[in-house]
């Protein structure tokens, strides 16, 4: 214990210093608009006694919904319930009897750190204040957000809680680290799975996150010109135009490469590919699994962040995706092997949940069948020939279903988003319409660059901050607690009591 403290303790400094560090240089001026702010800011009139009468005749600030509060809250805790217990269960039946618990552990322990952090400087570093890459720290330890402070939504004059924002924004980034945890599984140091974490949560879900999903919000847009100084002042892949509804570039593609980075720092497994690593429970696997289904619905359909006709356009897409991949991964198994297995069922769920979580409230039903009929055989070429070429020891297939996956989902994003296809088109704020003259091939090439620049930034993160624990504590387990099992030789229980 007393060395995990340490740890933690090692870890906070250095994130500190480095992240002070990289917001000095990524601050943006005082006087740019935030993307979000208190009622009675929004209400506030002008300084001068002269202004006084316009600013009593404007119109009164928005008040979030009721509905809309109810939904977000709602959707929060679906989030939460698929981190733990779902994506927790999913992992744990995965892995040999011995390391059930450990998994579980990592998980859980993971999530209550994140949530921390996420209060402390998370949410004001990822949408506290315009910037390219992060925020500011206006909002360090959540200041100035109080019960009356709002936050845009995607439609103007429509706010929810700030709270409530970042209450849900927490839970994206939890699992977002929750994920990475099936790539390095059965060998890694508790302590370091949590330092890294830190780390990693700091210097790569926090830029991608801000960089993917912060502007200042509609109704700042009114006119071509304030639409440019929104987008000046906007994160830098939103600024060119990226969709990215849910998270396939900030949550999938982000997670994947720093667990694929990982696989291949912390080694393989003793006696991978020699001896039998067969999943413990595929009971739990599926139990897992369908809790992963079940609230992915809080997942995509609430990060509309209001309750509306393109709510229950995220919700439909999230159902027929998923179901349409589960049908196209076991139909793969069944062709190549001559039998449908559970886990083909169960990781095709998964597979196309991630494909249609960048898409999903911008295509068409037919469009989310399609988008999880490809993404279902592409992540089963994932797990199977993928990881072959790659020749890394992803334990839980991190990589081939949630890299493949979100890969595949961002760039079909680009081609189903076309109104000509059943999507929705790209908003124009000004005009405020659906804008004319959607370019399949313009998005798809801006998809890709979103991808490119999640694989590259999350991998280098990845591996300096894999390497600065590796130095500082250590990455791996020694080879006797391996065997053991880390159930009992890094917490000293079983999931198991015979």
């Amino acid at each position: 214990m007393k060395k995990l403290l340490a740890t933690l303790a090692l870890g906070m400094s250095l994130l500190t210093a480095g992240t002070f560090a990289l917001a000095q240089t990524a601050a943006p001026a005082a006087d740019a608009p935030a993307a979000t702010a208190s009622a009675p800011e929004a209400a506030a009139p002008a300084a001068a006694p002269a202004a006084a009468p316009a600013a009593a005749e404007a119109a009164p600030a928005p008040v979030p919904n009721k509905g809309d509060t109810a939904w977000m809250t709602i959707s929060t805790a679906l989030v939460l319930f698929m981190t733990v217990p779902g994506l927790a269960l999913f992992y744990g039946g995965l892995v040999r009897s011995k390391n059930m618990l450990s998994v579980l552990m990592q998980v859980f322990v993971v999530t209550a750190l994140i949530y921390v952090l996420w209060a402390v400087y998370g949410y004001t570093l990822a949408f506290g204040g315009d910037g390219a890459f992060f925020g500011t720290f206006d909002k360090l330890f959540l200041k100035g957000i109080t019960v009356d402070s709002v936050a845009a939504t995607f439609s103007k004059g429509v706010v929810i809680p700030e709270l409530t924002f970042v209450a849900f924004q927490a839970t994206f980034a939890a699992i977002t680290c929750g994920l990475i945890v099936g790539s390095f599984a059965e060998r890694i140091k508790f302590s370091a799975v949590l330092a890294f974490c830190v780390l990693w949560f700091t210097f790569s879900y926090l830029p991608m996150a801000h960089m993917v999903w912060y502007w200042a919000g509609p109704d700042a847009i009114t006119d071509a010109a304030s639409l440019e100084k929104v987008t000046a002042a906007a994160g830098y892949l939103w600024a060119k135009g990226a969709l990215d509804f849910a998270g396939g570039t900030v949550v999938h593609i982000n997670a994947a490469v720093a667990g694929l980075v990982g696989a291949y720092v912390v080694g393989k497994r003793i006696g991978y590919g020699k001896e039998p690593m067969a999943p413990h429970s595929l009971t739990l696997t599926m139990v897992g699994a369908a809790m992963l289904w079940f609230g992915w619905f809080g997942f995509n359909a609430g990060s509309n962040l209001e309750a509306n006709g393109v709510t229950a356009l995220a919700f439909i897409n999230t159902l027929l995706a998923t179901a349409a991949a589960t049908l196209a991964w076991i139909t793969g198994e069944a062709l190549s092997r001559g039998k449908a297995s559970m886990l083909g069922a169960a990781s095709g769920a998964v597979a196309g949940l991630v494909a249609i979580t960048p898409a999903c409230g911008f295509v068409g039903p037919m469009g989310s069948i399609a988008i999880g009929l490809i993404g279902g055989f592409a992540c089963l070429w994932g797990v199977n020939g993928l990881k072959k070429l790659l020749g890394a020891d992803d334990s839980l297939d991190v990589f081939g279903v949630h890299g493949v996956g979100g890969i595949v989902g961002a760039l079909l994003t680009g081609v189903f988003a076309s109104p000509s296809l059943g999507g929705t088109g790209v908003y124009d704020y000004v005009a405020n319409k659906v804008a004319d003259g959607y370019s399949i091939g313009g998005q798809v090439w801006i998809q890709l660059q979103g991808v490119l620049l999640t694989l590259v930034w999350s991998g280098v993160v990845a591996f300096i901050a894999y390497k600065l624990v590796d130095l500082v504590i250590g990455l791996r387990v020694p080879e006797e607690e391996e065997r053991e099992g880390l159930d009992i030789s890094s917490h000293g229980e079983t999931a198991y009591n015979r």
